[in-house]
């Protein structure tokens, strides 16, 4: 059905390199395929349709560099939510891969007084941690190590960026519930748009799945936040964040605060179409690290993100 080259090119784009290519293939539970013969018959992939699609493709990012930039995601929610709900950060044997790997700067468990939300935290913790399992899983030897992550003086940047606290002052998510929840509100919903905006960017339809189920886990961890902060009064400060953070992506709109003119609740935010936002990687890097101009390195991710996917797009 296909040649050598539709073959070689497969493989290729779900790996970082050419030495993890089986790897991700057995990963991908297709260890049979690895050859040409084993393959030669069966109808994975159709030709590209010319000279100009084969050229888009290679320019694009691996499905290995795109998953790697969204293990690096994962890695800072789940350093996040594990704090929160244990008082530690994840274990040392998640953290090995390619790249510098760095440590965890701030995080503590928080006080919770409501039993609910408690939980809730403690079911976000327990999903952020399985994504950073099955992503290493995914990606094998290709998997970037847990990048250097800052949960302290980022989360006071982005509060004074939001207007919510004065130069000088700190802002500490895990002192209490509901800083936790606001904090929590900065991650939710640029994990929603980074997994909507990297869906084109896989070619590995199993990969593609498993981006689509990750999203959708992403959105109801969203949803779940936003109704949290609504219910406790906390539309305001919540709202001032939207905006921060969509002054950060660039000139489009792709944020929506928990409420509508003032006290009508948007759980959900869509476009026109009733769709959920995208954000490409350059632009989620931007909200990252805490700035519009293009970067590497900065805020959440003081050293930078490991992998092939790791400069801002800038404004």
């Amino acid at each position: 059905m296909f040649g050598k080259r539709v073959v070689r090119d497969m493989i290729g784009r779900s790996a970082e390199n050419e030495a993890d290519r089986r790897v991700f293939l057995k990963s991908a539970g297709l260890a049979g395929l690895g050859t040409v013969g084993a393959v030669s018959g069966i109808g994975l992939l159709a030709e590209p349709a010319g000279a100009a699609t084969r050229s888009a493709a290679a320019a694009a990012p691996s499905d290995g560099a795109v998953l790697n930039f969204a293990l690096n995601l994962e890695y800072l929610e789940a350093e996040f939510y594990h704090y929160a709900v244990y008082g530690t950060g994840i274990a040392a044997s998640l953290q090995t891969g390619k790249g510098t790997q760095g440590g965890v700067k701030g995080g503590k468990k928080v006080p919770f007084t409501s039993k609910q939300i408690q939980q809730t935290a403690t079911e976000i913790a327990q999903d952020e941690l399985a994504h950073v399992k099955f992503l290493r899983t995914a990606l094998g030897s290709a998997a970037v190590s847990h990048p250097a992550i800052d949960l302290q003086t980022s989360f006071t940047a982005a509060a004074q960026a939001a207007g919510l606290i004065k130069a000088g002052q700190q802002f500490d998510p895990f002192a209490n519930e509901n800083n936790f929840l606001l904090g929590a509100f900065i991650f939710e919903d640029v994990g929603v748009t980074a997994y909507k905006g990297a869906a084109p960017l896989i070619t590995n339809k199993t990969y593609l799945e498993a981006a689509a189920g990750i999203l959708a886990v992403e959105a109801y961890h969203a949803g779940t936040i936003r109704s949290a902060l609504f219910t406790k009064g906390l539309a305001t400060p919540a709202n001032a964040i939207s905006k921060a953070r969509d002054s950060l992506d660039g000139p489009t709109d792709l944020d929506q605060s928990i409420s509508r003119d003032g006290s009508m609740v948007n759980v959900t935010p869509t476009d026109a179409n009733g769709i959920a936002f995208s954000r490409s990687p350059g632009q989620v890097l931007n909200v990252v690290y805490l700035t519009p101009k293009k970067a590497t390195k900065g805020g959440f991710f003081p050293a930078g993100v490991n992998g092939d996917v790791k400069t801002s797009a800038g404004s």
